[in-house]
């Protein structure tokens, strides 16, 4: 590659409303699906996020199919679980992704394995997310987590997650400010589908001055709003969407196209960006770009 990609951080920086996708790397070693759709989004997106074996589900690994998105001209976004790895295996892989070129780590704590396709695996969780966060400013700084001096130090922006909708939201503001004092420069948001409740929420964490990306997830049916409203913590699809996508039968996924479009829409004023998750539909990840506006 002849040069490097405009940089998510200088985007929202700037005050440029950001957009970033999300890939699920293949189970198996075919990247071809992920490249030609990637290849689509070079210049209109400004950052990529890998997922971390999401869902406790094996999966190829995050850092390097971002190397392959930063080739494309990508700013990657990789995203480290602490389920899998202990605090060496943490600062190992982030200073190899730092060679690599990728500049931007989102920190997760990471499903546990009995919800994925390993169920007997051990899980380590040596670190949470925030002390994930605090090791990160560390490489950032020349150090390692044990404070030994390192030979060239790391660069990266560190983002962190948000569950907007949750119930609790004082325990949820709560972990946001820890997350900030941890030092999360930027935030991508679990699914919105309630955009009244996002901007209330949005108001309550202005005064801390970090970034906010909120989570737009494409509904393909309504079986999958169904799921996800009786399965994930704070995630509350509303009843007329799920009737909408019902009532679409075998155009549900259209439907659900136009929705993340209207959400999109309705978010814009309340945020710094959106993150697109289209989970087994990036191929309709160009189309919600163009109809929402966003480049």
């Amino acid at each position: 590659m002849s040069r490097e990609p405009q940089r998510l951080i200088d985007v929202l920086n700037r005050g440029t409303f950001a957009v970033t996708v999300e890939y699920n790397p293949p189970k198996g070693t075919n990247i071809s699906a992920v490249l030609e759709n990637a290849k689509q989004l070079v210049g209109r997106v400004h950052g990529v996020n890998i997922t971390d074996n999401t869902a406790a589900v094996v999966r190829a690994g995050s850092l390097p199919v971002c190397r392959l998105l930063y080739e494309l001209g990508h700013d990657p976004v990789m995203q480290l679980t602490c389920r899998d790895r202990n605090r060496i295996a943490m600062q190992s892989d982030l200073m190899g992704a730092h060679m690599l070129g990728i500049r931007n780590i989102l920190c997760l704590t990471g499903d546990y394995p009995t919800v994925g396709d390993h169920k007997e695996a051990k899980p380590v969780y040596d670190l949470d997310s925030v002390q994930v966060m605090q090791l990160v400013q560390g490489l950032n700084n020349g150090k390692d987590m044990m404070g030994n001096k390192l030979d060239g130090s790391t660069a990266f922006t560190i983002g962190a997650a948000v569950t907007p909708e949750a119930d609790l939201v004082g325990p949820v503001l709560a972990k946001f400010e820890v997350k900030v004092k941890a030092g999360a420069q930027f935030f991508q948001t679990q699914a919105v589908y309630n955009p009244d409740v996002f901007a209330s929420f949005m108001k309550q964490v202005q005064p801390f001055k970090v970034k906010v990306l909120a989570g737009i997830l494409v509904l393909r049916n309504h079986k999958m709003a169904e799921f996800m409203n009786a399965n994930i913590p704070g995630m509350s699809v509303p009843q007329e969407m799920i009737d909408e996508l019902k009532a679409a039968g075998d155009r549900s996924e259209d439907v659900g196209v136009d929705i993340a479009v209207r959400s999109i829409k309705a978010v814009r004023p309340h945020c710094d960006g959106v993150h697109l998750m289209a989970i087994k539909a990036t191929h309709r990840l160009a189309e919600i770009i163009t109809k929402a506006e966003l480049g």
